[in-house]
């Protein structure tokens, strides 16, 4: 394991590196003006394009780059990860032509109108981790409120047992967090996710429900239904993506409120602003940087990235872009022009952002009106997540 600190970003650049885990944006700032391609040997070769251009170029192109795998670690292709163009995680993990169809699949159950009936439930959820605060006048909002919407969301979209989220968050950083350790470290985690999965498939074969799991398993392509490993693959998307990026974007959110009482504030006397606020929260803190890999040999903006390179697709680090955002380095809680990249750009665009929109909306409408004052009781014991996922992980508090 290659565990050296960065002295320079721009030619050895590691996203698990402690600066760029605490603190990003002033890094990609620097790259953007003197690089603006970043490169690293570590992982086995990786490219971080830093503007929107670049980015968007990336996310668009599917000539020259693969999405099999999309999480950087030291295990670029090993035995076990299907190949293009299914991928291990289908749709996020497919290239064309089979994403399109995978993608397909994916959108009855995320349209709006069927993702808004569990607006109910998800204020219920906030309402009752804020009630487990009641008397308490310091907490972490991260581990004690953030962490547990979108697993217990998640749980009932795919039929999960509810006593299992703690596993949930395990898979996470499993998933996430990991990204540097040896894989030996990391195998029995693996192969428990995998035979979890599994259990779970041949519950929901023996006893169909009326769930997103059960749909997977009734859907068909060509006439014939989904193989397993499909099913399973996109079951962990569903769960990894659709927990963690979420539950990073709640505390990011919740984070922002306690450092700036003018914004929270704000929100509170003008709640109309609220759906503006969130695009915001999102371009600013965008959590997801997703990758890919070259197809062959590429002359990219200058540089030359070579067959199996990594690229990371800074979505974040765009967001930041002032070539494509007026005072992008600025919160601007009331931006009325927000195309920001938070949930992807080209055809792997977030098919949840219904849903993720909706908790990141409920969560912290909920919390504001429960604690319209509060601020961050220690600002130098607040923890953000390593790897792709941006968001506070330990985020305590003290409220009014």
């Amino acid at each position: 394991m290659d565990k050296r600190p960065v002295t320079d970003f721009a030619t050895d650049f590691d996203h698990t590196d402690p600066a760029w885990v605490h603190d990003p944006y002033p890094i990609w700032e620097d790259l953007r003006e003197r690089c603006p391609v970043a490169h690293t040997e570590r992982y086995g070769g990786a490219w971080f394009p830093t503007t929107y251009e670049m980015v968007q170029a990336v996310a668009s192109d599917s000539t020259h780059f693969s999405s099999r795998v999309v999480v950087v670690s030291n295990e670029k292709f090993a035995e076990w990860i299907p190949e293009a163009p299914v991928g291990s995680a289908p749709p996020i993990t497919s290239d064309p032509p089979f994403h399109a169809i995978a993608r397909r699949l994916m959108l009855p159950p995320l349209a709006p109108g069927v993702v808004n009936k569990f607006e109910p439930r998800i204020r219920e959820l906030c309402g009752q981790h804020l009630d487990a605060l009641v008397g308490r006048d310091e907490f972490d909002a991260g581990t004690e409120y953030a962490q547990f919407i979108s697993p217990s969301v998640i749980a009932q979209m795919l039929g999960f047992p509810a006593g299992d989220e703690e596993r949930f968050r395990d898979f996470v950083r499993l998933v996430m967090d990991s990204v540097d350790q040896n894989p030996e470290d990391t195998l029995a985690g693996w192969e428990f996710m995998a035979e979890y999965f599994d259990r779970q498939i041949q519950d929901h074969v023996a006893f169909a429900q009326s769930d997103f799991t059960s749909y997977l398993l009734s859907v068909q392509i060509d006439g014939e239904p989904l193989s397993y490993d499909h099913v399973r693959g996109t079951m962990v998307l569903m769960l990894i993506a659709g927990i963690d990026t979420t539950w990073s974007a709640i505390g990011s959110a919740i984070w922002h409120l306690a450092s700036h009482p003018a914004d929270l504030a704000r929100l509170v006397a003008e709640p109309d602003l609220m759906p503006l606020a969130i695009e915001e929260f999102l371009r600013f803190y965008a959590p997801v940087t997703m990758a890919r890999t070259v197809k062959e040999e590429f002359e990219f903006f200058g540089v030359t990235m070579k067959k199996d390179d990594w690229v990371l697709l800074g979505f974040p680090a765009a967001n930041r872009d002032p070539a494509a955002f007026d005072d992008a380095d600025r919160f601007i809680i009331d931006r009325a022009v927000n195309r920001h990249a938070a949930f992807g750009l080209g055809i792997h665009r977030c098919a949840g952002s219904n849903l993720a929109r909706l908790e990141l909306r409920v969560a912290i409408e909920e919390f504001i009106a429960r604690y319209p004052t509060f601020e961050l009781r220690d600002p130098e014991a607040v923890t953000w997540s390593p790897g792709q996922v941006r968001g506070p992980r330990q985020l305590p508090v003290r409220v009014a």
